[in-house]
């Protein structure tokens, strides 16, 4: 991964704190006799703001800490930056006053990290060795007084088969205790040629793009430890549908991983637009009364304004029986009718789900067809039985129809939603009785508005492509960004992707040339994660549908070691003390085994609702996972709700009847470094590729000459040690261990 600054701020170490914090994002170093009390420094807030100009990037960052020791704090600023950082100016201020500053060659500044590592008996620093650096001195604060940081530095963005890579590291290994009061991030992007992909694999970011020539996006959050490093991805546009390739490969003898970006044109003119069909299949039912048949209403009230021109819909409310606004079809411009007709039903009578899909299906035509479907509850009258729902569904469903489902409530069919899903290449949405049904259909429709081409598939040449996710490719819809990851075996340069697909009924294949899909190691890191992310989300929604097997259990469980991908169903992660051991394997698949058993026999309530939106958020992943996760709707990548370590524990231990190892001391039993994954285990940090039953570990001692001579003869070390004490890693089958003793 390219590298900006490797670490913009680790500011509360050393300046009152006698360890090194979270945040790695520079270095004060105190003068003897400095208070060291860790609880002394509050760091108030971090604001960056970045604009880049046809790839000239310019960063400026803010930033306030507070003394709140009783002793004065004062000391010199370290600011490490990469060898690929190519900084032509760095301005740094203080309180609005400028303060001299010098550049630190590799070699000086690799001595002054080794030095702080040998004083404070802490590694988090390993992870700058290497890089350059600027040294400043920083005024005294006084107790309880407040300074403010001021940095600016510009530098040249290159792009990689057009594509452009800005990272603003947040992120150090170690301890992370230290938390940012306010935090936010916003970055300006303009130039001369058209953007195509945008995409972060790392934060959940609000884009605007005003035009194809720009785009500004932007990330705040409070009383956050940082954990990941800011990473933004954007591509030059040079066809109406722009792809964009990243790869990844640990070594040449594995498979690698692949991403593809692609990007359909932001905007179209009405011409360019296809024609579709909309239908709107409305639960009608007597538990639909009140909130949630307003809403209802609502939500068909938006998407029928909101048609094109030259679409056209229908209204199928359905309870006991059904009925239709019209016979047939008809044209947009008679959608007020329909809207007085829906404001004048009322919920009643029972739910015969089959009969109000089998009527939306029959209406289908030669157009693409958007059926949109939302009901509360399970089927009551007509055909009941979700697998007999479902096979009449199948033999009346032409090809291009497509089912967008939404769950309202906890009372829906979660097997017959997903299925639904999964058989006519749709989306699913479970709208819990504490969000809006309107906002959850409106935020689908603006996305599928407008759709480019339909009946999409992929051809690559020169590899073997499998494993993708999704499995099935979606219609690509104007300014919705697809996001496709799979593995490749063998390896090929300049060989064609070709996108194929029906355009207004015309086949159109879109041909993209001299694409790699290198053999050797190295790329970006986060694929693998992401990839691994989006394999346990389809395994286990396949489980919920089609029952868990051995072999599904078995997968489910190595991805999720391997990994460190924890979801309510895989917390075996930290309840096993020695997970990575054979023994606490068997364990861990006999736990997960009877968890899908659960999976395979619940279709209906609030846990079955919860397993159906953890597998969907998994499944359509935008980011790989974080290392904590619990089901629910929001607030991370991937549309995952997050908790606290601690939070998690304590949810496992209510779970287990308070039995089991009380973990709430750790602060994070996972941390992800490039392409590894290190799990406590004791007071170890152990790489999830060693195997304590056939590996044996070459040790070395903590801080030992040749501990750093170690890493000065393999410096992908470094980052790894930096992770703590005492680390178990493996690289090139060769096991080493950090010891203390």
């Amino acid at each position: 991964m390219t590298r900006i600054l490797r670490n913009l701020l680790i500011i509360s170490v050393l300046l009152l704190v006698g360890s090194l914090p979270a945040m790695a994002q520079g270095v004060i170093l105190p003068p003897p006799g400095v208070d060291t009390n860790p609880v002394s420094l509050s760091f108030d807030y971090l604001r960056v703001n970045t604009t880049i100009n046809n790839q000239i990037a310019r960063t400026e960052i803010d930033m306030q800490f507070t003394n709140n020791g009783e002793r004065l704090a004062e000391g010199t600023y370290i600011f490490p930056l990469p060898p690929e950082a190519a900084v032509d100016e760095l301005i740094m201020y203080i309180d609005g006053q400028p303060i001299e500053s010098k550049i630190l060659p590799a070699d000086e500044a690799r001595g002054i990290y080794n030095e702080i590592v040998r004083q404070l008996s802490d590694p988090a620093l390993l992870e700058y060795v290497g890089t350059n650096a600027i040294q400043a001195n920083v005024f005294p604060i006084p107790p309880g007084e407040s300074r403010r940081l001021e940095i600016a530095y510009t530098e040249v963005l290159t792009a990689d088969n057009g594509l452009i890579h800005y990272v603003l590291p947040m992120h150090s290994a170690g301890n992370e205790t230290r938390s940012i009061g306010q935090m936010s991030i916003s970055v300006q992007v303009e130039g001369n040629d058209a953007i195509s992909n945008v995409y972060s694999p790392s934060h959940r970011i609000a884009l605007s793009r005003p035009n194809q020539n720009s785009f500004s996006t932007g990330y705040e959050a409070s009383n956050v430890v940082p954990t990941n490093d800011f990473s933004l991805f954007y591509g030059l546009a040079n066809q109406d549908i722009n792809i964009n390739l990243l790869t990844y490969r640990e070594s040449a003898d594995q498979d690698g991983f692949f991403m593809l970006l692609v990007q359909p044109p932001e905007r179209l003119d009405n011409t360019q637009i296809l024609p579709k069909d909309v239908i709107i299949v409305l639960d009608q039912s007597g538990s639909m009364e009140g909130d949630k048949w307003a809403q209802a209403q609502d939500a068909a009230q938006f998407v029928l304004d909101n048609l094109n021109p030259q679409d056209r819909f229908n209204v199928v409310p359905f309870s006991t029986g059904w009925r239709m606004y019209s016979n047939g079809l008809t044209n947009a411009n008679e959608v007020q009718g329909a809207i007085d007709w829906i404001e004048s039903l009322m919920p009643e009578g029972g739910t015969d789900i089959n009969g109000g899909l089998s009527t939306a299906l029959d209406m289908v035509q030669d157009r693409p067809t958007t059926i949109l479907f939302l009901t509360d509850g399970l089927a009551t009258e007509g055909i009941t039985e979700t697998n007999a729902i479902l096979d009449n569904l199948a033999t009346i469903a032409p090809d291009n129809a497509r089912i967008f489902t939404f769950g309202v409530g906890d009372d829906v069919d979660t097997f017959l939603l997903d299925a639904l899903v999964r058989d006519f290449n749709g989306t699913g949405s479970y709208v819990r009785p504490s969000e809006r049904i309107d906002e959850e259909v409106a935020s689908l429709y603006n996305k599928i508005a407008s759709p480019v081409l339909t009946d999409v598939s992929l051809e690559i040449d020169g590899v073997v492509a499998e494993l993708m996710y999704p499995q099935t490719l979606s219609d690509l819809f104007a300014g919705e960004q697809l996001t496709i990851v799979g593995r490749y075996r063998g390896d090929s340069t300049g060989q064609d992707i070709r996108l194929n697909g029906i355009f207004n009924g015309t086949p159109e294949t879109y041909i993209y040339a001299d694409q790699v899909f290198p053999e050797n190691a190295g790329g970006e890191s986060f694929i693998p994660r992401l990839w691994a992310t989006r394999r346990i989300g389809d395994l286990l929604n396949t489980i919920r549908l089609n029952g868990e097997s051995q072999e599904l259990v078995d997968a489910v469980v190595d991805l999720s070691i391997r990994y460190g991908i924890i979801t309510p169903y895989t917390s075996f992660l930290i309840e096993e003390d020695d997970i990575l051991s054979q023994l606490g394997r068997e364990r861990a698949e006999d736990s997960f085994a009877g968890e899908a058993q659960n999976l395979a026999a619940t279709n209906t309530g609030a846990s079955a609702v919860d397993a159906a939106d953890t597998s969907i958020a998994l499944a359509d992943a935008e980011a790989p996972a974080e290392p904590m996760m619990m089901p629910g709707g929001g607030g991370s990548p991937g549309g995952m709700m997050m908790e606290t370590e601690e939070e998690v524990i304590m949810d496992m231990d209510e779970a287990d009847d308070g039995i089991g190892t009380d973990r709430r001391a750790v602060s994070n039993p996972i941390q992800t470094v490039a392409e590894k994954t290190f799990i406590l285990q004791g007071d170890i940090w152990t790489d999830t590729t060693f195997e304590p039953d056939t590996m044996e570990t070459e040790q070395i001692k903590f801080l030992s000459d040749a501990y750093f001579d170690l890493i000065d003869s393999m410096p992908v070390l470094s980052e790894y040690f930096a992770v703590g004490e005492r680390v178990i890693v493996v690289i090139d089958d060769t096991a080493y261990e950090v010891v203390t003793e």
